[in-house]
């Protein structure tokens, strides 16, 4: 049996994971966009290091953005 205590608190905690993921991707493309013009414009090996790195965690993060992108264009349908 599903109460409405349960429904409200499942669909809360759904949208903040989901806001959260959204934030951590802008932050991470934030800081590798950063990283990748300090890489280019003094030649530092750690930052270009820490631009290829970040792309491990974005890579995840863009497939739960579209996922999110998706499942909401589909409730307006």
């Amino acid at each position: 049996m599903i109460t409405t205590a349960v429904t409200v608190t499942s669909t809360f905690l759904a949208a903040s994971f989901g806001a959260a993921a959204v934030l951590s991707l802008i932050l991470l493309l934030i800081v590798r966009e950063l990283s990748g013009a300090h890489a280019e414009e003094s030649g530092s090996l750690r930052s270009k290091i820490l631009s290829h790195t970040l792309l491990i965690p974005i890579a995840p993060l863009l497939v739960v953005f579209s996922f999110i992108v998706a499942v909401k264009i589909l409730e307006v349908l």
